[in-house]
């Protein structure tokens, strides 16, 4: 077990196509992290896998690479905490992979959140339209694990049957480090269609859409045990995960999140900020979600929730999800060409780099993001290249980029990949809006992400949504949403103290006035005509 004097804390986020660590001492400073790429395969009809082999070894190089770059020893660990995408892994009862898909390969065992095989269970379950719909804005989405459970059921049949463990990622993440198969509330309430609020699974959902296995077996490979988030598990880390990550035997785990929550929870809590019912949560990587945490229910067609104690203990989550920087990487290679120079010439366009902030700038003489903006005069991006998961939960919707025209340099790249911010910008206030209107009003949101890292892209978020937009000090918010969990007693008594000792606001980027809000009006007005363009033709084709 941990020394007692140990006075750090890690956090492992492991996303869509890396895993990270953090070593944070209790002030939540960060101290070093480390990082390792995640393979991602692709098949046709929309398939998307990875394995849970190759997530926990990258994982535990991760770990012990943050660590060394801490300069600090595994002594050193008071605990460790877990994040990871929505993404489900598949064993059998030995805990050994089994195939998810048409390439029959073990390894490949993790079907990932943004794979959307399922759609057609998923419209055969929302035809049902059983009361456990009220918690995810009426619609389920392919991207949630029971549509995907029927989906192995009536696929691949002998998998299905010879599973002996069906995890969400960051539960299979604490399974593997302490052998517990209690099941994060978390997890299962957002994704799976627990009922956190009555802390049961409804029997009656899973016999009326399909999967009557799982009721008829107590729900034994999806969850019986449902802890709140942060909760020690087991006796900490086994003698196998220790060696894995590099780590003491017994070092104690808190039952994780999922990454978007996490950011949260290393976000809205900062002392003296309004706490987390005034704060908005944008977590802006890979893909971007919003958190909003209400005292109250609160149902908002097409925004997933309420989920109880999702993210604060106590409280009531709101969560919207969509494609962000790689929806922008989709918009710059709509012209391949255009992508391609902007690359040679050292411009990647998923890094969000400065440079592209600095040619904006001085294409307006050091403007604002406000009058950044302007560069996309002519150029519109509706990013829903996986469909609308709010406020429309439609997943036959796709992008739109209107405007395109014959230029083909660095500058109009620029141009489209700021379209494209905008885009995500109105998408945003669309569900700001929605949510104002069911009474769910945030003040502030509070963003995180590597995609969000930039000023500009800051500004001009806080343009298009007429909302303050506020930045973290730390610059690895969901790695610290993580390492909260993983307090202990006498570093904070509950996740919400801790929250507010190891996190803070460093800067705030507040909307341009009137001419800017108006600017932005005129393009949210267009943006919501291209975007009910697009779902009419989707609608006509299905």
């Amino acid at each position: 077990m941990s020394a007692p004097n140990a006075r750090h804390l890690i956090g492992v986020d492991v996303g869509t196509g890396s895993a990270r660590a953090g070593v944070f001492d209790l002030t939540g400073q960060l101290l070093g992290t480390d990082h390792h790429p995640i393979t991602l395969f692709r098949e046709e009809g929309s398939v998307v896998e990875q394995s849970s082999d190759e997530i926990w070894a990258a994982v535990g190089r991760s770990v012990q690479g943050a660590l060394k770059a801490a300069g600090l020893s595994a002594s050193d660990i008071a605990g460790i905490g877990f994040d990871a995408t929505c993404s489900l892994v598949v064993l059998d009862p030995e805990g050994r992979p089994l195939p998810v898909g048409p390439s029959n390969d073990p390894a490949r065992n993790v079907i990932v959140w943004m794979d959307h095989r399922a759609t057609a269970q998923t419209e055969r379950i929302n035809a049902t339209k059983h009361r456990v719909l009220d918690y995810v804005g009426g619609r389920i989405s392919p991207e949630m694990e029971t549509p995907k459970l029927l989906w192995l059921k009536e696929h691949r049949r002998a998998d299905f049957d010879a599973a002996g463990h069906f995890f969400d990622l960051t539960d299979f993440l604490t399974w593997k480090a302490t052998g517990s198969g209690a099941r994060s509330i978390c997890t299962v309430t957002c994704k799976w269609t627990y009922m956190g609020h009555e802390s049961r699974w409804d029997e009656s959902y899973f016999r009326q859409i399909g999967l009557s296995e799982l009721a008829d077996e107590g729900f034994a490979r999806i969850g019986t045990e449902v802890v709140m988030p942060g909760t020690a598990l087991g006796a900490g880390l086994t003698e196998a995960a220790a060696r894995d990550l590099g780590l003491l035997p017994g070092t104690p785990v808190a039952a994780g999140l999922i990454d978007a929550h996490a950011g949260g929870v290393g976000t809205v809590g900062a002392a003296g900020e309004g706490g987390a019912v005034a704060n908005l949560a944008y977590v802006f990587g890979t893909s971007s979600c919003t958190m909003t945490t209400t005292e109250e229910p609160v149902f908002v067609p097409g925004v997933w929730g309420p989920y109880y104690s999702a993210m604060v203990p106590g409280g009531l989550a709101q969560r919207r999800r969509s494609v962000c920087r790689r929806g922008c990487d989709r918009s710059a290679s709509a012209v391949p060409s255009r992508l391609r120079r902007g690359l040679d010439r050292g411009f990647p366009c998923r890094a969000f780099p400065p440079r592209l902030a600095q040619r904006a700038r001085r294409g307006l003489g050091g403007g604002a993001g406000g009058d950044a903006a302007r560069l996309a005069d002519g150029l519109h991006v509706v990013p829903e290249f996986l469909g609308n998961r709010a406020p429309h939960a439609d997943p036959y919707t796709r992008a739109i980029i209107a405007g395109l025209g014959m230029e083909d340099d660095i500058d109009n790249l620029v141009a489209l990949y700021i379209a494209g911010i905008c885009g995500l910008g109105y998408g945003l206030r669309q569900i700001i809006e929605v949510q104002a209107k069911r009474g769910a009003s945030v003040s502030t949101i509070v963003i995180s992400g590597g995609a969000g890292r930039s000023d500009l892209v800051r500004q001009i978020l806080a343009d298009a949504t007429g909302v303050t937009v506020a930045a973290p000090q730390t610059e690895e918010p969901v790695l610290l949403g993580s390492a909260i969990l993983a307090r202990w007693p006498g570093a904070a008594p509950d996740v919400a103290t801790a929250m507010a000792q190891m996190s803070r606001i460093a800067r705030r980027y507040a909307p341009g006035g009137e001419e800017t809000r108006a600017y932005h009006d005129a393009r949210f007005a267009l943006f919501e005509k291209f975007q009910a363009l697009a779902r009419d033709a989707a609608l006509r084709e299905a």
